[in-house]
């Protein structure tokens, strides 16, 4: 198929990595699993796009960016999730999920001035309402 298209094939994959072939590893025990994080970075092929100069993308560096998006991903969606619930909701149709999810991001605006965990937050502003509506009224959303 390869050729059909003009190119060459790729050469045979052998059994030993290349010698330039550069390695990291991140083992990580919790949340009652152990997670492994290999990356192999060869100077032939890339498979990630990125604007640092190759003395700052070795293996270690690409290992702990890939780590770090992660990182943000998860806290995210630890408060949409676990302390808005976004997942438990059962809101499908129309423009309800659009409507629910602009709300959900003027709470988490609220919250972010807010000292303490999400969902103590949560739970204080369910006691009062009227604590939420006048820190929007103050100008903090």
């Amino acid at each position: 198929m390869v050729k059909a298209l003009g190119g060459t094939p790729p050469p045979p994959v052998s059994a030993t990595p290349p010698p330039d072939l550069e390695y990291a590893e991140t083992i990580d025990k919790g949340h009652g699993r152990i997670e492994i994080r290999r990356l192999a970075l060869s100077r032939e092929i890339a498979y990630a796009i990125t604007s640092l100069p190759r003395g700052r993308a070795g293996p270690d560096d690409l290992l702990a960016l890939v780590r770090q998006h992660w990182s943000i991903e998860n806290r995210l969606h630890y408060r949409r999730d676990v302390a808005l619930r976004e997942d438990a909701s059962r809101i499908r149709s129309g423009n309800a999920p659009q409507a629910r999810a602009a709300l959900r991001n003027t709470v988490l605006r609220l919250v972010d001035a807010m000292p303490g965990p999400l969902t103590a937050i949560r739970e204080t502003f369910a006691e009062n309402r009227l604590d939420a509506i006048a820190l929007e009224k103050q100008g903090s959303l």
